[in-house]
């Protein structure tokens, strides 16, 4: 996916989920394995709920390669949304 399609899909309807997604495909995407990528990309094809709930550790995805990539933006946070 291009890098500014990337940038609109990452801008949700949450604050929280922005101030996770949007600097994570800033400064850490182009880094990524493609497969990894490809993992993202599908991530933000999910609810909303579901990723705030899976960012605040509240729940795990089905999907065991979901659930990776979250493991890994949230490696990348800085800290937990509170």
């Amino acid at each position: 996916m291009e890098i500014n399609r990337l940038r609109w899909a990452a801008r949700r309807g949450m604050l929280e989920l922005d101030l996770i997604l949007a600097p994570f495909v800033e400064n850490v995407y182009q880094t990524l394995e493609e497969h990894e990528q490809k993992l993202f990309q599908e991530l933000l094809e999910c609810e909303d709920q579901d990723m705030f709930n899976w960012f605040l550790r509240k729940g795990e995805s089905e999907d065991p390669d979901i659930q990776k990539i979250v493991r890994i933006v949230q490696s990348h946070t800085g800290k937990q949304v509170e």
